[in-house]
């Protein structure tokens, strides 16, 4: 921040939050300033029958609403939040609401939109820009305060109404208010398009470590190999000396099982010897479970299918299609196929599964993976000799390190980012930074000029 001025005097705020702010700023409670959560009353009857944008949580992102969704206000009237144009939308519920799902709605069906009742809407009145606000409510303190004081039990806490209404803020004239929206719509938008291009960049490096390892595992690693059809559509040409076979051939394929009914206590332990294995954690996982959360007892282990370390098994539920390895003691249930006697390195068979392209055809209806023993066991695949195995794992994972180490590098230039716009909106909104004077450029400085100025 060190490139902008600070305000010429301050004065103490009186709030431990605020501490000082710029001399003729003023501190109010933002129930003073916008209404929170406007009644519906206010709409006519002769509207009932009128489209209107309907907006449902997950559509709510940072500063972004996709609005491709349309319903008669009747229809809606009961249940959902009320919005209109320019209102400030904001999630209050885990985990949206420390995501920052928050945005301005805008060019809603007949100006009005209805949503999720996990999202408050704050309606300013004259004294408050709505952009200002926005802006205001992306800082830090009012995040932090506002969390500390969710309520609710398990992974579903919302924030209270009277924190957000009685939340104070420093604000100065709509004027200067005006110039601060300005400013931050003009430098987070410099921000947002870097974050974008690296977004774009980590994306292009995953197809290509993608690729690679698709064509390693079916293709080899001697591009002047001599070359035989598989006869197998999603294999095509393989190398000549490789075998074609069905994966029932390299291993009996099994399914997991559960012990029922699965939410009884009885089969649990924290300090159970064996991981419980979800869905949702090989969802999360990478190459290796690393994280689950729950154990099984004894005899809840004993109704499942135990896994030791290092071995292979596939989802066919849920994230369908994803392979993982186990680095301890689990356990598996009939969501997932694993593979009991493989004779071969089962990275191989991982890389084959992660790369995706064996499942082509098995689609249910020819869009959704329908995945059991059968369609696993009867998948083709190329099959080298043990030794060119090994020498394509090692191949494959060299590989993977170099994409992974330029994955990381955008990835930290991306929250390095997110941080400079973190701290850049909470200066300006809080009088730490003084931009009256400022004027936007004429002409973009360009990428190169903007990514100096984001990571200085």
């Amino acid at each position: 921040m060190s490139k902008y001025q600070a305000y010429p005097k301050y004065k103490d705020s009186g709030v431990e939050w605020l501490k000082e702010i710029p001399k003729d700023w003023s501190v109010v409670p933002l129930k003073y300033i916008a209404e929170l959560t406007p009644k519906k009353s206010e709409l006519e009857e002769s509207i009932m029958s009128d489209k209107c944008t309907f907006l449902p949580m997950e559509k709510l992102k940072l500063n972004s609403i996709t609005l491709d969704e349309t319903r008669t206000v009747k229809d809606v009237y009961d249940g959902y939040t009320y919005f209109r144009n320019g209102d400030v939308l904001i999630a209050k519920v885990t985990p949206c609401f420390e995501n920052k799902n928050m945005a301005i709605a805008a060019d809603l069906t007949n100006g009005i939109g209805f949503g999720s009742s996990e999202i408050y809407v704050l309606r300013p009145n004259d004294s408050i820009n709505n952009r200002f606000l926005y802006y205001r409510l992306q800082e830090d303190n009012f995040m932090a305060v506002a969390t500390g004081a969710m309520t609710g039990a398990g992974g579903l806490k919302r924030v209270p109404s009277e924190t957000v209404n009685n939340f104070t803020i420093a604000i100065p004239t709509t004027n200067e208010q005006n110039q601060i929206a300005a400013f931050l719509d003009h430098e987070t938008a410099k921000i947002d398009t870097l974050i974008g291009k690296q977004q774009q960049l980590i994306e292009l490096l995953k197809e290509k470590r993608q690729a690679v390892i698709s064509h390693a595992v079916t293709k080899g690693l001697n591009p002047d190999a001599p070359m035989k059809d598989s006869g197998v559509e999603w294999l095509g040409a393989v190398p000549e000396h490789w075998d074609v076979i069905y994966i029932k051939h390299l291993s009996e394929v099994k399914r997991g099982a559960s012990p029922r009914p699965i939410d009884d206590p009885k089969y649990f332990d924290e300090n159970g010897e064996y991981a419980w294995t979800r869905i949702a954690d090989v969802s999360k996982a990478g190459m290796y479970l690393t994280n689950t959360t729950q154990r099984l007892s004894k005899l809840g282990s004993s109704l499942s299918v135990k896994l030791e370390p290092n071995e292979l098994f596939l989802s066919i539920a849920g994230t369908v299609g994803k392979p993982c390895l186990t680095i301890s003691k689990a356990c598996i249930h009939d969501g997932f196929v694993y593979f009991p006697s493989l004779k071969i390195n089962n990275k191989f068979l991982y890389y084959i599964f992660e790369a995706g392209q064996a499942y082509l055809g098995l689609g249910k209806m020819g869009t959704q993976l329908n995945l059991n023993t059968d369609t696993v066991g009867g998948i083709k695949i190329g099959l080298p000799s043990k030794q060119e195995i090994e020498q394509i794992i090692i191949y494959i994972e060299k590989q993977k390190d170099e994409y992974n180490t330029l994955i990381k590098k955008a990835s930290d230039s991306i929250n390095l980012m997110h941080e400079r716009r973190t701290a850049l909106i909470s200066a300006a909104v809080t009088g730490k930074i003084d931009v009256r004077n400022w004027v936007a450029p004429a002409t973009s400085s360009g990428t190169n000029e903007a990514q100096k100025e984001v990571t200085a």
